[in-house]
């Protein structure tokens, strides 16, 4: 016969190895998930464009958010981080990436955005090259779920041309 701790540990054994298969099921579930994502992204104005005391170009912007994250989020999706960058080119980088803002959507009620903000973090270049240049925005988007694998994308949006010349 068989002790409590025996009969205690056999049981704690099973839940575990259940909850092992859970997860894991979960997690191959989502893999099978195929998101579609819509959303649009336009900057409506260029607040500031000047250059800093240390010679770096800086940029503050006004842009229109629109996304539906709804299909982001499935039984296990615990929340979703989402930011806007600005990807662009120059001399010394075949791609600069700069975050320009980010939100977390705690839940699907959440997830349809319609917003038109002020970039949250500058557009910061080390050195004078963004004058007259092509900025692309992009949206990143991570899912983070209750248990598995984050899964991460982007989805490429618009163009803009910045400036010849500084603003004040």
């Amino acid at each position: 016969m068989q002790s409590w701790v025996q009969r205690l540990l056999t049981t704690a054994t099973t839940a575990a190895l259940l909850l092992l298969a859970a997860c894991c099921a979960a997690s191959a579930l989502d893999a099978f998930h195929v998101p579609s994502v819509q959303a649009q992204a336009h900057v409506t104005k260029i607040n500031r464009f000047h250059k800093q005391l240390n010679g770096n170009d800086k940029v503050t912007l006004t842009f229109n958010v629109s996304a539906n994250l709804e299909s982001l989020f499935t039984w296990s999706t615990k929340q979703v981080f989402v930011f806007l960058t600005a990807e662009y080119e120059n001399s010394k980088n075949s791609l600069n990436q700069v975050s320009l803002w980010d939100h977390i959507i705690p839940d699907k009620d959440k997830a349809n955005l319609q917003v038109e903000v002020k970039s949250k973090y500058p557009l910061i270049d080390q050195g004078s090259s963004l004058r007259g240049k092509k900025v692309q925005l992009v949206l990143h988007w991570h899912v983070m779920p209750k248990a598995g694998v984050m899964i991460r994308d982007r989805m490429a949006l618009s163009e803009f041309n910045l400036p010849d010349s500084y603003t004040s």
